[in-house]
Formats: structure tokens, C-alpha cells, sequence
């Protein structure tokens, strides 16, 4: 069965159910839940730490000046391990000053986002905002303007426990004990002509391997991510990866990943489907990643890291002049506020790294506080939360265990981007030591109601314990300053388990999850 084909015809259709089926079985497993999947990201960009993060001023800050309304949000979003401190920012940073005395540290021009850096937050104090967290920090070295000893010198300064002049240091500076950072991205998005010190996949994959190789020598446990391509539209896609990773193949355990997406041209139903987009990405890199193992006759899989992923605008970003020449401190750039419409699309997008956690062992939501983020907050006054923070927080909540990818038969639509998509998407998770389960769906249909019976009796499952939607009459309702309640999650109403099927109603353009035991 196919839904109605254009956006005109969807929308002088009169509202229906398209029925549509899935089977769970505890034979389709993905792969273990790692809990880095739900990874975020912080970069000194904006007003992610300055004014989102750290606010010495805030009613709520801490000695350290860390706003404690963002730390219990960060909490409930449920994110795990933190990317830090770039992105772009990280390839003209110097990491020496962001430590010692704080009245000492010097003032910097940021040339990727051409703002002025304080550094009053830096690796010491970010490693204990991450320990208000429970998060893991996740470190990026500058490979943009700087090289093999700077990382050394970063990674000693960080994770060596004492007696030498770097861990010395790091002690005199307040931090007894090392930070023992496990996983290292070797420079961020070196693809790209924007950034800073932007070079040739082989040029990057040489600096790539040899900084891998001293990183490792230092500790052979580090876990160390390699740049990939910044986007399955750059030109280089592919070969930038095969190129870098037959340099760099044996001293890497991960090649990074990013993408975001946005509604283009008012084409909602394409923009529903950017997930078939992120799965090409993922299926691409895997395959380029194994063909290299191959040439090289590798026994090791290397896994890929999605780093950066999120709904962003960057078009119109583009457009705007908000990053220009005032070097300001903290301004405010990239803060997109999010809809629902938003809301489902990042919901579906953190269901594919799901499907695909076989390969993607790690990932990070780009970012976390303001700049294209599901925290927002305004100095001396609120913090609230978006309408993608719901989805990643029920996720990261509910998904344990290990992945199942269900069997599913629905119907298609047609876009103008992917051509046929379904009406429908599943994940599900189940727990064998809990006996808890949780299925994730998405009704991409921009009219039609979707009936869709699940088989979950090799799950074992007898009652539903929870059921949430995100769904709006206007899938462009948004959470705002003046407005922070606007959006929420609303309780599933339409939903059954009986006899092993598990039978639920998704509305137009939703995100649902469900909870069994």
C-alpha cells in the first residue's frame, strides 16, 4: 500500500489509518547497547559555555561557576560521554590557556567563529562539570595549527598520574588526580576548507597515524578517533576515507562521522526521511572502512564515531552575519529553536545510529547548551528545554540492553529527495537481565494516522509501563523563551498489548516510545 505521492494530494486527502505490521525477535540483535552512543558535545562556540554552561553570575552557580539548572538538565537528557572542546574551534586552540590561575589565563582571538575566548573554562574545570554530569569526557587535540608533541604534551598534562613535569603541573594547578581520558579525536573535520589548517586526506591520514602511534605509545588503551568526512556531500566522500584510513587504519579504533540536516524549500515529507540520508552515510563509511581492512588484510573491525549529528539551519546561518568581525565574547550564534516537525527527524535519526550500533559504537549530539542544542538558557534568568531534548532523553532513558532490528511492511511515500521512503520506522531494545523492553516509531505521514501491530511475544512481554508521543496539530510548534512549555511529551493513548501483539495508533508527523515489561 502507497500513501498519496505529493504534498498537494496529502494535504486535500481526507484523514485515514494505513495499517502496518513489525515483528521483534531476539534473533535480529544489533549489538549491545554502549552507552556512548548517547554521547553530546560541548565546543567553546557561541554560548555553549559562556552564558550557557558557565555563568559565575547565575542564581544557581556553583564555586566554579557552572550553572546547576544546566547540570540537572544535561542529567535528565541523559547524555553520556562529552566531546570537548571542538569542532572547529579545537584546530586553532592551545590548550595551555585554558589551564593555572584563571586571572592569569590569556585572552585569544577564535578565528573559526571570530569571537573572543576568555578561557576562564578549561580542562580542569570541564572535567569536573563533566563529573556533575556522570558523563565521560571525550578530548580533542589540535591538528590544525599544531601537531604530534602538542597531543603528547595535552595527554601527559591530562592522564598521567605524577612525576613528570606535565602531570606536576596539572597537580599544581588544583587537580590531584589524572583525568584519565580514554578516547581522543585526532583533529576535527580536516576535510573541510573552513577549517583551520585544512589539508589533503593524505597529508591528514600521515599526521593522523603518526600522532595515533606517539598517542598510543604514551598508553596503548587509548581509544583514538580519526577525522572522516564532514558530511556525505563533500566531494571527497569515500575516498577521503579509504585515503586516510590506509595510512591510518592500525592506529586508529574509530573514523568520525558527521551530518545535520534541515527542512529545504518548504519539503516536508523529504525532510522526514533525512535518516535514509544518514543511513547511506553509515553504510558508505562501513563499506569504504572494511575495503581498507581487506587491501591490508587486517584482522582488526574499526567502528565509526558520529560525532557530530543534529537538525541545524545552516543555510540560513550562511546568510546571516552573525559570525563576522566584532570579535565579541560569547555571542550569540547558531541558536536554532527547534519544532516538532525538528523533533521527529532527530528522533528518527537517533533510531538509525540505534540499527546501525553494530558499527557506530560511538556518537555525539552536536551540541548541547544554545548553539544548535536541546538545552537553551538566558543569562541571570532560564533554562528550559527544546523539542528534541524529549526524544533523546526518553531514548537514552528507556534503550537497554541490546538492539533489535525489527522486521517491518508498511507503506511508501514519494520525496523529492530519497524517492520511496516508508511511513514508518521501528527500533526496538530489550534487556535480558531486566526483562524490560522499549520500541521506538515514527509516522512520517504527514496526514495519515498509522495502525501498526507489533509481534513481540519473543519478547515476553505482558504489559505496557509506558507510553509517550511528540505530536502537535502544528508540526511547526516550537518551545521558546517566552514559551517554554509550549511543547511536550503527551501520554500514548491508543495502545494495546495482547496475546504477544503490541498494537499502537501513531498520529501525522510524530515520535513515539514505549516501554514493556
Amino acid at each position: 500500500m502507497t500513501a498519496t505521492s505529493t504534498a498537494a494530494s496529502e494535504t486535500a486527502a481526507a484523514p485515514t489509518t494505513i495499517p502496518a505490521t513489525a515483528v521483534i525477535s531476539r534473533a535480529a540483535a544489533v549489538a549491545p547497547i554502549d552507552r556512548r552512543i548517547f554521547g553530546s558535545f560541548v565546543e567553546h562556540l557561541g554560548r555553549c559555555v559562556y552564558d550557557g554552561i558557565y555563568e559565575p553570575g547565575h542564581p544557581t552557580a556553583n564555586e566554579d561557576g557552572f550553572r546547576l539548572d544546566v547540570v540537572e538538565l544535561v542529567k535528565e537528557l541523559g547524555s553520556t560521554t562529552i566531546r570537548y572542546p571542538g569542532g572547529n574551534f579545537v584546530s586553532g586552540y592551545r590548550w595551555e590557556d585554558g589551564v593555572g590561575p584563571r586571572e592569569q589565563r590569556p585572552v585569544r582571538r577564535d578565528l573559526a567563529w571570530h569571537a573572543i575566548e576568555t578561557n576562564q573554562v578549561g580542562l580542569n574545570e570541564f572535567a569536573r562539570w563533566c563529573k556533575l554530569t556522570n558523563s565521560e569526557l571525550m578530548m580533542a587535540v589540535n591538528l590544525g595549527t599544531r601537531g604530534i608533541e602538542e597531543a603528547l604534551d595535552l595527554l601527559e598534562y591530562a592522564n598521567h598520574p605524577s612525576g613528570t613535569a606535565l602531570s606536576e603541573k596539572r597537580i599544581a594547578d588544583g587537580t590531584p588526580e589524572p583525568h584519565n581520558i580514554r578516547m581522543w579525536c585526532l583533529g576535527n573535520e580536516m576535510d573541510g576548507p573552513w577549517q583551520i589548517g585544512h589539508m589533503s586526506a593524505e597529508n591528514y591520514g600521515r599526521l593522523a597515524a603518526r600522532t595515533a602511534s606517539a598517542m598510543k605509545t604514551a598508553d596503548s588503551s587509548l581509544e583514538l578517533v580519526a577525522c572522516g568526512s564532514s558530511g556525505s556531500a563533500m566531494p571527497t566522500f569515500g575516498e577521503w576515507e579509504r585515503v586516510v584510513l590506509e595510512h591510518s587504519y592500525e592506529h586508529v579504533d574509530y573514523i568520525s562521522c558527521h551530518a545535520y540536516y534541515q527542512e529545504r524549500n518548504g519539503d516536508l515529507g523529504s525532510y522526514l526521511a533525512s535518516s535514509l540520508d544518514m543511513q547511506y552515510f553509515i553504510e558508505t563509511v562501513v563499506a569504504t572502512a572494511d575495503h581498507v581492512k581487506h587491501k591490508l588484510r587486517s584482522s582488526k573491525t574499526l567502528k565509526l564515531s558520529f560525532d557530530e549529528w543534529n537538525i541545524w539551519y545552516l543555510d540560513e546561518h550562511r546568510a546571516s552575519d552573525e559570525v563576522n568581525d566584532e570579535w565579541r565574547v560569547a555571542p550569540r550564534q547558531l541558536e536554532d529553536v527547534y519544532s516538532v516537525a525538528d523533533a521527529v527527524v532527530f528522533g528518527n535519526l537517533l533510531m538509525t545510529l540505534l540499527k546501525n550500533h553494530d558499527r557506530v559504537g560511538s556518537a555525539s549530539l552536536a551540541q548541547l547548551v544554545n548553539v544548535i542544542a536541546p538545552i537553551m538558557t538566558e543569562p541571570g534568568g532560564d533554562a528550559w528545554r527544546q523539542t528534541t531534548f524529549f526524544p533523546f532523553s526518553v531514548t537514552s532513558r528507556l534503550a537497554r540492553g541490546e538492539v533489535l532490528l525489527p522486521r517491518v511492511s508498511c507503506g511508501t511515500y514519494s520525496t523529492a529527495v530519497y524517492g520511496e521512503a516508508p511511513l514508518v520506522d521501528v527500533v526496538a531494545t530489550t534487556d535480558s537481565a531486566t526483562g524490560a523492553s522499549a520500541v521506538f516509531l515514527v509516522n512520517r505521514s504527514q496526514t495519515e494516522t498509522l495502525e501498526v501491530s507489533i509481534d513481540v511475544s519473543d519478547l515476553d512481554a505482558t504489559v505496557v509501563t509506558e507510553a509517550h508521543t511528540l505530536h502537535d496539530e502544528d508540526v511547526y510548534a516550537k518551545n521558546t523563551r517566552t514559551d517554554q512549555g509550549r511543547v511536550s511529551l503527551k501520554e500514548l493513548q491508543e495502545v494495546s498489548l495482547q496475546d504477544g501483539v503490541l498494537t499502537v495508533r501513531l498520529a501525522p508527523v510524530s515520535w513515539s516510545a514505549l516501554a514493556l515489561a
